[in-house]
This record gives C-alpha cells, structure tokens and sequence, in this order.
C-alpha cells in the first residue's frame, strides 16, 4: 500500500482515494505563507482520545476526553463507533487507540470542515495508515540504539503552523531548482516523544507530512519526513550516520550503474 525511500528524504506514501484536500501554493522563503493545514483540529482543547496523530494539544498526564459518538445534527449517513487499536505501545501494558469514524467525523465538524460522510471512513484509514508508517520509520531510527522493540510513545504534539528548520531548507531548495525538488511546504507537522524503556531516556521525533505528485492511476501520495529532532548529541550523531550511509550507498548503486571499461587491443 505504500512506498519508502531514503530517511534522508521524505518517505513517499501510496494511498487509495484520499479525499482530504492538501494543496498549497509554495512561496518563496522570504516570503512564507501558513502551510495548508491538516483537517483534524490542533487547538489546545483536546477533542479526540488515544491517538498518537491525534492532531489535539495534549496534557502531560494524557488524559484526554473521548469526543462524542452521538451522530452530528444533520448527518445523514451512519457511521461507525467502533476504534481500532494501533501497533503503537503507550506503556507496557496498552496501546494507542485510533478515533472511530463517528469520532473523526464529529472532530471535522468542530472544525468547521465540510467534509462528504461517505468519506470518512477511507479518511480514517488513510489516517491510520499513516500513524503506523510514521511509526515504523521511528523504529528504524530506534533499531540503531537496540530500542525498537521495546519503545513507547509518551505523548505527541500536533504544530502545523510551525515549519521545520528541514522543512524549510527543503522548500528553499524547491524554490531554486523546482524540477528537482518539491516547492510544497508540509500541510502538518507533529512532534512525537518516544520513550526507551531500557533507560527511560526520552527522544523527540521531528515529523513532517507532505503531498506528493499521484499515482499515474489518480490515487494519491503523502511523504512523510521522519527523524530525532536536534536535541542532544546522540541524535545529532544518529542524523549525521544516517545521511553519511545514505550518501556512500547512493555512491556504490551509482558505480554498479556504470557500464564495464572497454580496452583496445
């Protein structure tokens, strides 16, 4: 269902039929407008319970109240209640739950968004899916610390107003070679806080959410820019590793490319 390229860049991502819109238009650096944003509300106030791209401002303790499942006035269409349980640990003993349809739906309304009831539910899955790729590209930064399999996520953080120093530096070299890279700012970005139980040591992850060109079928892409935010040195040298690898690897695949020497004799 999806497709993954280097961490270096953002992660493409395949999905089917996605019907929230996502375009802006880039301006020059200098010159920024707000990135389009996600749908789903980030205002302190925290509407949708249990999920880790729960795009809500949320307490330390996480204690966040459950929107309603009471369909909303003038819903013509039934939607489902029923949550899904994400792969995502909260602590030893539960995971992260995803919001039910119903949820989603009502959340969109709060927003104000006008958004087709018969929809949500591909929305939802979309979202879902990639809450779970966000979070396996996590992991991958993880297994380099022997973490992945017993990592948590503590709490998150939705910022789609703030662009990233990355980002930014993505959307400067979009403006100057535009055929070579994207000239879209990131329509979100969410901070995640994972914690390595084995050490109880806490890393923030940086990740930026993007459009991506579709399909040649129509379907639509998302990118996703996933890496440790530049908080200590430890992460400092993991992001340092990886773009190093990165950069050697493409070296060899461009030397295997290369057509054998030819001799004269």
């Amino acid at each position: 269902m999806g497709q993954t390229n280097s961490r270096s860049e953002p992660q493409k991502v395949s999905t089917t039929g996605c019907p929230i819109p996502h375009e802006s238009t880039a301006q020059p650096v200098d010159n920024l407008e707000k990135p389009a944003k996600c749908p789903i509300d980030h205002d302190p106030s925290p509407k949708l319970a249990q999920c880790p791209i729960d795009h809500q401002g949320v307490n330390p303790l996480n204690q966040m109240p459950i929107i309603s499942q009471a369909p909303a006035r003038n819903q013509a269409v039934h939607l489902p209640t029923t949550r899904t349980e994400s792969s995502i640990p909260r602590d030893q003993s539960t995971k992260w739950e995803y919001p039910s349809p119903q949820q989603f739906y009502n959340a969109l309304v709060r927003k104000g968004w006008e958004t087709p009831e018969e929809h949500v539910e591909t929305m939802v899955e979309i979202h879902n899916f990639l809450n779970e790729e966000a979070w396996e590209e996590v992991r991958k930064w993880e297994r380099r610390h022997d973490s992945a399999e017993d990592l948590q996520l503590a709490r998150f953080k939705g910022r789609p107003g703030e662009i990233s120093p990355k980002a930014r530096l993505w959307m400067f070299a979009g403006w100057l070679l535009p055929s070579r890279f994207n000239t879209e700012p990131p329509f979100d970005r969410h901070d995640w806080i994972v914690r390595r139980q084995k050490t109880s040591e806490e890393v923030r992850y940086v990740i930026d959410y993007y459009s991506a060109p579709p399909e040649p079928d129509g379907s639509p892409v998302f990118s996703l820019d996933v890496r440790p935010a530049l908080d200590s040195f430890g992460s400092l040298k993991d992001r340092i590793a990886v773009a190093t690898e990165e950069v050697w690897a493409n070296l060899r695949d461009n030397d295997n490319k290369m057509p054998p020497s030819s001799h004269t004799h």
